[in-house]
C-alpha cells in the first residue's frame, strides 16, 4: 500500500530550531470526499512567512497553527483524484496544501489553480509566475510607485521575492541597491542579476553607505524590518515610499515585533509606509503574469532556485530561509 509521508506540526519551535517542532510521519494516502482534490506534489515551496504561523500570536494575518495539525504550505503538482468541479486527474495545479507527498485540499480554501503547462520550467509557477513574482510586481510598481530614475533599495535582495523585486525595479528604469548577507550574495546580485550596488549588511555600515546615495532612497522594498529599517529611515528621500511585505527579523518572536527606533524620520521626511500581502492581489495573478511572462521569456527577469531533494530533508531546506543559506527560491523536490 502506498503511504503518504507528511510533516506534523508538533509544538511551537524555540527560535529557529525546528527539529523538535516538526515530526515526519506517514499514513495511508487519503481519499477525497465531496468537493475535495488530492494532489501528488512535485515540489513544495518554502516560505519565511510560515514561521509566524508556528508562534502563539493571534494578531497576525492568520490564526496560529494548533499543535498536532499537518504543516501547511504551497505545493505544486498533479491532481491524482478529484471530486471538485474544475479539477480533473492529471491537471498541473498549485495551491496551499500540506508539507506532504499527497495533499488533500478544498479548492475554495486553498487557492487551488490549474496551471499553464506551456511554461517551459514549471517551477516558475513558484517563482516569476507565482506569489513571489506578484509580490515583487505590486510592491515595486504599485505600492512603491517606482518610476524611472528613482533609487530603489531592496532588503533580503538575494531571497525569492527580493531577487524579483530588484529585477522589476531595473525593468522600470530605476537605480537598484540590494541588501544581502555575505560577499557571495552581493557578487551574484551585481554580476548575475544586474543590481547596481549590493551592500553586505553583515559587514558594511549600512546607514553610512546609504548616506552616499545621491538624493536618498526613493523606494524601499522591505522584507526584513528590524535594525535594517532603522538604518534606512534616515536615508530615505523626502516623500519616499516604503513597501513593507515582510518582517523576517521578527517572525520567530512570540509577541509583536518592535517598531523602528527612528520612527521620527517618517515625519521628518514625509514618508509613506504601506504594508501589502500577496493574498490581497492573488486574484490578479493572471493579469500580472500577462506582463511578467514576456519579461521572463525575453530574459529580462529570472529566478534562481535553491532545490533540496526529498521530503525527509525538508527541515534543512526550510532552515536556509532563516540562516541566509539560500540565493533565490527555496523549494523541495519530491519527484524522486
Amino acid at each position: 500500500m502506498i503511504r503518504n509521508r507528511f510533516w506534523r506540526f508538533a509544538a511551537q519551535p524555540h527560535g529557529n530550531d525546528f527539529s523538535a517542532a516538526l515530526a515526519l510521519e506517514d499514513e495511508p494516502v487519503p481519499t477525497p470526499g465531496e468537493g475535495e482534490v488530492l494532489i501528488r506534489a512535485d515540489w513544495l515551496s518554502m516560505d519565511a512567512g510560515t514561521r509566524m504561523w508556528m508562534t502563539p500570536r493571534t494578531d497576525g494575518y492568520q490564526p496560529p497553527l494548533e499543535p498536532g495539525v499537518k504543516m501547511m504550505g504551497l505545493c505544486l503538482g498533479r491532481v491524482v483524484a478529484s471530486r471538485a468541479g474544475g479539477f480533473k486527474t492529471g491537471d498541473l495545479v498549485r495551491g496551499f496544501g500540506q508539507w506532504a507527498d499527497y495533499s488533500l485540499v478544498r479548492p475554495e480554501l486553498s487557492d487551488l489553480r490549474v496551471l499553464d503547462e506551456t511554461v517551459t520550467d514549471p517551477r516558475q509557477h513558484f517563482g516569476v509566475l507565482g506569489m513571489n513574482g506578484w509580490t515583487a510586481y505590486v510592491g515595486v510598481l504599485e505600492t512603491g510607485a517606482a518610476k524611472a530614475g528613482d533609487t530603489v533599495l531592496v532588503s533580503a535582495a538575494a531571497g525569492a521575492t527580493g531577487l524579483l523585486a530588484c529585477q522589476v525595479a531595473k525593468i522600470a528604469g530605476c537605480r537598484v541597491i540590494g541588501l544581502a548577507g555575505g560577499p557571495e550574495k552581493c557578487r551574484v546580485l551585481v554580476e548575475a542579476f544586474g543590481v547596481d550596488q549590493a551592500l553586505d549588511y553583515k559587514s558594511a555600515d549600512v546607514e553610512a553607505e546609504l548616506a552616499k546615495a545621491a538624493g536618498g532612497v526613493n523606494v524601499y522594498f522591505d522584507n526584513v524590518g528590524g535594525p535594517l529599517l532603522d538604518a534606512v529611515l534616515p536615508n530615505m528621500a523626502h516623500y519616499g515610499r516604503i513597501a513593507l511585505c515582510g518582517l523576517i527579523a521578527g517572525y520567530a518572536e512570540s509577541g509583536p515585533a518592535r517598531g523602528p527606533a527612528r520612527f521620527d524620520q517618517i515625519l521628518m521626511r514625509r514618508l509613506t509606509i504601506s504594508g501589502f500581502f500577496s493574498p490581497d492581489f492573488s486574484a490578479r495573478g493572471d493579469q500580472i503574469n500577462a506582463v511578467m511572462r514576456p519579461w521572463m521569456e525575453q530574459g529580462a527577469i529570472k529566478m534562481a532556485f535553491d532545490e533540496t531533494v526529498g521530503l525527509e530533508n525538508l527541515l534543512a531546506a526550510y532552515a536556509k530561509l532563516f540562516s541566509g543559506g539560500n540565493i533565490g527560491k527555496v523549494i523541495v523536490d519530491l519527484r524522486g
